[in-house]
């Protein structure tokens, strides 16, 4: 049997927070069962249903894996190459190893060392990729959530760290915090300043 796994990260865009991949390989007589319990692209669905939607995932799957690349490593290697990173990291966890990786997007993954292929809008056409990005956002929504308990004033339980007028303005005010992404134009002093 090929194992085939699906692959997506989340909080590109964001100005706060790490950049965060999933990587999923479905049991493949779960695959239908999965499409009726909704699952979908990630940002077709409301918040409560990918959060019900992340254990029945777990439930499906030969394995899923998380991982993460921080605000610093953002900074130094630019948000394209980080989001790649993650996207590797998380595969490089999964167990077993698949035999092949379907890519959310238009990039391929560079050093994976197993077959790829990119799926642009993947998240819409393979379920593999949408469930990766349920766990993804799922996983990093609620790190952003506990991180703004510590850093209030920025609206980040709301926006999850993406650059809403109340997160803009909150930058505007206080200034950016460790998590904020310092190579993001919108989070630079000069741009700050209004």
């Amino acid at each position: 049997m090929t194992l085939t796994a699906g692959v997506d990260e989340v909080g590109r865009g964001a100005l706060f927070g790490p950049v965060v991949a999933a990587a999923v390989i479905i049991q493949p007589d779960k695959e239908r069962w999965l499409q009726d319990q909704g699952v979908a692209d990630s940002k077709a669905l409301t918040p409560r249903k990918r959060e019900k939607l992340v254990p029945i995932i777990h439930a499906s799957v030969i394995d899923a894996q998380v991982a993460w690349v921080s605000v610093f490593e953002i900074d130094r290697i630019n948000i394209l190459q980080a989001s790649l990173r993650a996207m590797a990291k998380a595969i490089a966890r999964l167990s077993p190893c698949p035999d092949k990786c379907l890519v959310d997007g238009n990039q391929l993954i560079p050093g994976l060392g197993i077959a790829q292929e990119t799926v642009v809008k993947g998240d819409q056409h393979v379920l593999a990729i949408a469930a990766a990005s349920i766990i993804a956002k799922v996983w990093r929504d609620q790190l952003i959530i506990r991180l703004s308990h510590r850093y209030p004033g920025y609206d980040l339980a709301s926006n999850k760290g993406y650059g809403s007028p109340k997160h803009l303005a909150g930058l505007r005010t206080l200034g950016p915090t460790r998590y904020h992404r310092r190579s993001f134009k919108s989070c630079q002093p000069l741009s700050l300043i209004k």
